[in-house]
């Protein structure tokens, strides 16, 4: 089952309450997929709301830089979402990452959970990806990934006919490999284009897993694109898009999202 009210109303009250912060002592440049800086962002998606909060943090080394950011998906759906498929008030997924950015090499590491709730139970990923931002090619920057990840949440038995049945336990179920890259193009110096391919495989695991537990296949390329717009220094609105192999650009995801750098 999804979650319920209670759920909703804790969650959010995590994150609004870390978005009360200091100003940070220079501003960064949003544009960056490896920019480190405090945030908040509120998104309207064809599943409802996305709530964003992000907050830096000294990493005890002047070269470099580390956040956290927080983001609740996809409540209030059944109220506000635009989306044909079937959509309720409770929230669809929770997903945390941890940014770490060393400003001499270019170089950053990523770990990203999350966790989705469906009518079926909970299921989630957690990986560590290695980030490497290249030198700038005229108006392209391209930040190379590649990182390791496992698949967890309740387990369900397989053998029986129908529709699944909860087994009252969470499970291990896998592990995968994750390769792909961010990209920018910059159009001008307030309009920029972002495409994010992530290729993602099953490595070990159940046989269940390994044959269909990416996305129903063993392997699936994930698209993301979004065009991005700064409304000044602090302030950015962003169009994002999201689809794969099995899921074509029109029923994909989509959202709007306005961002603010603290």
């Amino acid at each position: 089952m999804k979650t319920n009210k209670a759920v909703i109303a804790v969650s959010l009250a995590v994150a609004l309450s870390t978005s009360f912060v200091q100003a940070e002592a220079e501003l960064q440049d949003m544009s960056d997929p490896l920019a480190i800086y405090t945030q908040f962002g509120l998104g309207y998606t064809d599943k409802g709301l996305n709530l964003k909060v992000g907050e830096s943090y000294d990493t005890g080394n002047p070269d470099t830089m580390a956040m956290n950011v927080l983001e609740v998906k996809g409540f209030a759906g059944d109220m506000l979402g635009w989306s044909n498929r079937d959509t309720d008030d409770s929230i669809d997924s929770i997903r945390y990452r941890n940014f770490n950015v060393d400003m001499v090499n270019g170089r950053g590491g990523q770990v990203d959970v999350n966790l989705g709730f469906t009518d079926t139970g909970t299921q989630g990923t957690a990986s560590y990806s290695l980030i490497q931002a290249l030198p700038k090619m005229g108006p392209v920057n391209l930040y190379p990934l590649v990182g390791l990840g496992v698949a967890f949440g309740e387990s369900f038995d397989t053998e029986r006919q129908g529709d699944l049945q909860a087994q009252n336990r969470w499970d291990l179920h896998g592990t995968f490999y994750v390769a792909g890259l961010y990209g920018k193009l910059e159009i001008t110096d307030k309009i920029w284009l972002n495409y994010n391919p992530m290729y993602m495989g099953a490595l070990t695991g159940s046989d269940a897993f390994k044959q269909s537990g990416i996305q129903g296949d063993d392997t699936m390329l994930h698209h993301e694109a979004a065009l991005s717009y700064q409304i000044n220094d602090r302030t950015n609105v962003r169009y994002f898009a999201n689809w794969t192999e099995q899921t074509n650009y029109t029923n994909g995801d989509h959202r709007i999202e306005v961002n603010y750098q603290f």
